[in-house]
């Protein structure tokens, strides 16, 4: 008898509403033992417990949890560490089931097509697991293999995402997150296509192809689908082993990586979206940067990143007017003075350090964990007070970006002229020639 793939859709979604529902129920039995027997780390006890169960879980849950502990202020300080670390150190899958994935991907013979493949994965995340492998020719490969039905875990995920911010909405009427979830679903359903996701690499490899201090893997189509993509493997050490570094390393590590993230904004209007620290590695002596995931790139229309620029010049002026345009040309609508006010309060914290025209670290005196908090509370209160906001959608990756990004260099201690950073990558830049870039370098990538 034929299968019905509309009824797999079904039975899979209810099958993980199923196991998403008993997943949170444990957690919260745990939660809820945890106050019964209170003690000083229930609070700590509580966010390994959350950690555990999506990291069991896995799936777009997982990947907005781990989204929503780069959000200053939103989480608990002890939850945003748990859940931070899911980024790096999540659960893997065991040689049982790479075999099982490999083979509906390449066929029984898959190993054939490989002359070596390590069945212990290198890294583990919420949508997929990448393993080191060698190709026929001798090449080092790194091949990411996305979890079984995740396509249904990502639509019963994002329905219960959707109940999430409507009870959000409720208690919390200061800020319209309706324009967000659209956003993250969009972009978590692009993090399942990995053949997006290798032109989006090769948009990337593209663009710093004349830069050798910048490396982007070349995907390998032939060993490639939509839920396998195989690239080569890039080898580094991750950000966080330069901590220790002299100062002059660290600050050629954060130039690089300020260069890698703005240029491609300014330029052709692209950013990379998941800017956590597992997402780069550095050679040694950190003379090349690697960049090493393109799951989550996000392309915008060239009147938003002349939003960004407006901004950068009308808060350099003073220039009020100028700062309206700005945020309207991010779709911000219906803006009073005191909404504005309450705006300024976050851009002024995002522009800080490219307005001020000396050497300094991104944000003096903050350490990583707390970059951002203080503002984001101050904006929190002022909402409530003067809203609502609705935040326009284009505005929720490039925000979440810009922290991770910042974060990174507070682990870093970099100390730079970041306004001498920023005018650099303005060169050139008008909205016109962004648009004719940007239409070519979509066109050859094929997005």
């Amino acid at each position: 008898m034929e299968r019905d793939p509309e009824r797999d859709r079904l039975s899979g979604r209810m099958a993980r509403f199923a196991r998403v529902g008993a997943g949170l129920s444990g957690a919260a039995a745990t939660f809820g033992a945890n106050a019964l027997f209170a003690t000083g780390d229930a609070e700590a006890r509580n966010a390994r417990a959350l950690k555990e169960t999506l990291g069991r879980l896995k799936g777009p849950l997982m990947k907005v949890a781990q989204m929503f502990a780069t959000v200053p202020d939103l989480l608990p300080p002890e939850f945003s560490a748990q859940l931070t670390e899911l980024q790096t150190n999540a659960p893997a899958m065991g040689p049982a089931f790479v075999r099982r994935r490999m083979a509906a991907e390449l066929g029984p013979d898959w190993q054939s097509r490989f002359a070596a493949f390590d069945l212990t994965p290198a890294a583990a995340a919420s949508l997929g697991q990448v393993h080191r492998a060698t190709g026929l020719d001798g090449s080092e490969l790194a091949v990411k293999l996305q979890y079984p039905d995740m396509q249904s875990a990502m639509e019963s995920d994002l329905g219960q995402l959707r109940v999430l911010f409507g009870l959000g909405r409720q208690m919390f009427g200061a800020i319209d997150t309706r324009e967000v979830i659209t956003e993250i679903s969009e972009r978590l359903r692009e993090e399942l296509d990995y053949v997006h996701e290798a032109r989006s690499m090769s948009l990337y490899r593209a663009f710093f192809a004349d830069r050798a201090d910048i490396a982007v893997p070349a995907p390998r189509p032939q060993l490639s689908t939509g839920r396998l993509l195989t690239m080569d493997w890039l080898g580094g050490r991750g950000l966080q082993s330069f901590k220790d570094a002299d100062l002059a390393t660290r600050n050629r590590v954060a130039r690089t990586l300020f260069e890698a993230w703005w240029t491609p904004l300014i330029h052709i209007g692209v950013i990379h979206g998941d800017p956590h620290l597992g997402n780069y590695s550095f050679t040694d002596g950190a003379g090349r940067l690697n960049l090493l995931d393109f799951g989550c790139v996000r392309v915008f229309p060239p009147a938003f990143v002349g939003g960004v620029v407006k901004l950068f010049h009308a808060m350099s002026r003073g220039d009020r007017a100028g700062e309206a345009a700005a945020y309207h040309a991010w779709g911000f609508k219906d803006l009073t003075d005191d909404l504005m006010d309450v705006l300024s309060i976050w851009a002024r914290f995002i522009y800080g350090p490219l307005l001020d025209d000396r050497v300094r670290t991104v944000a003096d005196g903050v350490s990583p964990g707390a970059y951002g908090r203080r503002e984001a509370f101050q904006v929190k209160r002022a909402l409530e007070e003067k809203g609502p906001v609705t935040i326009p959608r284009e505005f929720v990756f490039m925000d979440r970006a810009a922290i991770g990004l910042g974060s990174a260099f507070l682990h870093l201690g970099a100390e730079l002229n970041w306004r001498r950073l920023f005018e650099a990558s303005l060169e050139g830049f008008s909205e016109d020639a962004l648009a004719e870039r940007q239409a070519k370098a979509l066109a050859v990538a094929g997005l």
